[in-house]
């Protein structure tokens, strides 16, 4: 099997040609357990997710907010490694045909070796990676392996990047832009806000590239907010919760697919 950045495109193209947005969600692997995530990424594609990243969990994660980090921190508590966090794309990509990605800060790439990792994750259906840490500038071998592949790599953009520098992330991007909603680390908020608004349409200036939100939203009524100006609706952290909140794994699995369903009608705007 190949790197499949080319069904993120078809997926994301088809969304637009319903007239809607994407919804992606983020789980990290091996949470609550390496099987247990395969379920929860199963569970919210079920629900009816577009599109799953799924976290390589790292043990001082920049971006990522307490809730994320918890789920990390339990996930390497458990010895997760980098094989389970491929078997976890394998699995998903098998059992839904849907795309599967890896949202990884660089150095566990780095120190896997950059031309190992681009062929596992491809062999495992990969459809790419979001690498929120790497700069652009020192992109060029894992843009190089990757396009190898068959994989997608999708940068990250703030809304204090300035026109000239989203540009040149945009122009070496692939697959979509991860545009980051606010400054700041991931979690729920209680207003998504104009900023995530403007960056996006700063953002498409650069490039025909679908632009997808994330850091923030946690409800329909934000999914369906965030959907009305962007290509795609990212959610991580509110998922999460609900599994770090739930009673058993059991539970955990009925809650993130019940919010994923809900919104899957966010994003078609039935919030």
């Amino acid at each position: 099997m190949g790197g499949r950045a080319e069904l993120l495109g078809q997926t994301l193209a088809g969304a637009r040609a319903e007239g809607r947005a994407a919804l992606i969600a983020y789980l990290p692997a091996g949470f609550p357990t390496v099987d247990g995530g395969i379920d929860a990424v199963k569970a919210v594609f079920d629900g009816g997710a577009d599109v799953v990243e799924v976290g390589l969990p790292h043990s001082d994660p920049v971006l990522d907010g307490p809730v994320i980090q918890t789920a990390d921190d339990i996930a390497l508590r458990g010895g997760v490694r980098i094989a389970d966090v491929m078997r976890t794309v394998r699995e998903a990509h098998l059992a839904t045909g849907k795309p599967v990605l890896v949202m990884t800060y660089w150095n566990p790439i780095d120190r896997y070796g950059v031309e190992r990792f681009t062929a596992e994750l491809a062999a495992a259906g990969g459809a790419g990676c979001i690498l929120p840490d790497l700069p652009v500038q020192e992109s060029a071998l894992w843009r190089e392996n990757a396009a190898k592949h068959g994989l997608a790599t999708v940068f990250v953009v703030a809304p204090s990047s300035k026109d000239a520098r989203l540009a040149e992330i945009t122009d070496a991007g692939s697959g979509f832009v991860y545009a980051a909603s606010l400054m700041g680390v991931t979690g729920t908020r209680e207003s998504v806000g104009e900023q995530a608004q403007d960056l996006v349409r700063r953002t498409r200036a650069t490039t025909d590239l679908p632009v997808c939100v994330g850091l923030g939203v946690s409800n329909a009524v934000q999914a369906a907010e965030v959907a009305g100006f962007a290509d795609g609706v990212i959610v991580g952290s509110a998922f999460v919760k609900l599994m770090l909140d739930a009673e058993d794994a059991g539970a955990g699995l009925v809650a993130v697919r019940s919010l994923a369903r809900e919104l899957a009608e966010g994003v078609r705007g039935r919030a």
